[in-house]
């Protein structure tokens, strides 16, 4: 399947979110027009706002209800690709995972797939935002170095099993494993005329874009190291297994990449910078002077540069240096973009806009 050509006219759903909003710029700085779907002419306008400069080259539709069928069929028509990156990371799942995770996950990806096929007649590629989460299968012992190859068993066997008793991170995992399922099953039913390709991250930081309104409404990834910031970690946790993590910058950059790559179609792509602990964001939080003075007393210190130490499993991102050229911002810089945005938020009221410093923190 080719890949799209240069100034090409592309859709990103969910747009106002942490990592689409990152996609949006690339596009557009890429040359790109860019249609996002959103939930409200407030976010919409947002977008606008951020992203003045780029004029007639982005604009934007309303999406309220990602289950309900034909919610994109006006989005898709004439657009030559698709970044489907709308769909829920939290663990509030109220009584019935069902309801509030697992279902918009999967019929919001079933409902974009299919409006495409029935009024995309121009789209080439189609790149849906999944997760480390469909990778990862927690009931796997010991040491394990998780690649593409990889799926997640057990959560979704635990949707039926555990019912509303299933715990909300694995409700949450299930979710992201069966829409990633749901959408190549839909490929290898439909045979459509464009291809598909997954982006698979871990646990998301650095710099946030996206409207946020109070420290409270955070997304959940960057609501960690706020938390951190603000008292939440105390010494004994800082060199618990974390997980693995990237930066919201390289995730953006693999989504508009697999659009342009011919060899990208038909693959998954696991981002990963590697394992790390809290121990590692404290230290360049603690060696960074930019960091103001009543937040790293807040902070704590640990031991430092004992982060290395701890074993943990791993999700292998090299298949996207490999075939995407993709090469990771190390873990000092995400930690003090993301957190030099925090600062521009926090002196912003929680309003506004970003400074235009905050856009130019891109790497790629």
């Amino acid at each position: 399947m080719p890949a799209i050509q240069p100034n090409s006219h592309v859709l990103v759903t969910g747009g106002s979110g942490f990592i689409a909003i990152w996609t949006v710029y690339q596009l557009l700085e890429r040359g790109h027009k860019v249609r996002a779907t959103v939930r409200s002419d407030d976010k919409g306008k947002y977008l606008q706002d951020v992203f003045k400069k780029y004029g007639d080259n982005l604009s934007y539709a309303i999406a309220e209800d990602l289950e309900k069928e034909g919610a994109f069929d006006d989005a898709v028509k004439g657009v030559d690709a698709v970044l489907h990156t709308a769909s829920p990371f939290h663990f509030n799942v109220e009584g019935d995972p069902k309801r509030t995770l697992i279902n918009p996950a999967v019929n919001g990806t079933r409902n974009v797939l299919s409006s495409i096929l029935k009024h995309g007649s121009n789209v080439k590629r189609v790149v849906i935002t999944s997760s480390f989460a469909a990778i990862l299968d927690s009931t796997r012992q010991g040491h394990i170095v998780y690649t593409e190859k990889d799926w997640n068993i057990s959560s979704v066997e635990n949707v039926e099993k555990k019912g509303k008793d299933q715990e909300a991170p694995d409700a949450y995992r299930a979710s992201k494993t069966m829409a990633e399922r749901a959408a190549w099953q839909f490929v290898d039913e439909n045979k459509p005329s464009w291809d598909l390709v997954t982006v698979n991250p871990p646990l998301v930081f650095g710099p946030i874009l996206h409207q946020v309104a109070s420290p409270e409404k955070l997304n959940t990834s960057v609501g960690f190291v706020w938390g951190l910031l603000h008292g939440s970690k105390k010494e004994d946790d800082l060199l618990a297994p974390a997980g693995n993590c990237v930066d919201v910058r390289d995730v953006a950059y693999v989504h508009v990449e697999s659009l342009v790559r011919e060899d990208a179609g038909s693959n998954r792509f696991a981002t990963s910078l590697g394992p790390f602990v809290y121990q590692d964001v404290v230290d360049v939080i603690h060696n960074d002077s930019n960091v103001p003075a009543e937040w790293k007393k807040q902070v704590p210190t640990g031991k430092q540069g004992a982060g290395s130490s701890v074993k943990q499993n791993e999700l292998d991102g090299s298949k996207a240096s490999r075939v995407l050229g993709l090469n990771y911002i190390e873990l000092k810089d995400v930690v003090q973009d993301m957190v030099a945005s925090l600062a521009d938020y926090e002196k912003r009221g929680w309003s506004g806009v970003p400074s235009s410093d905050i856009l130019s923190l891109t790497k790629h």
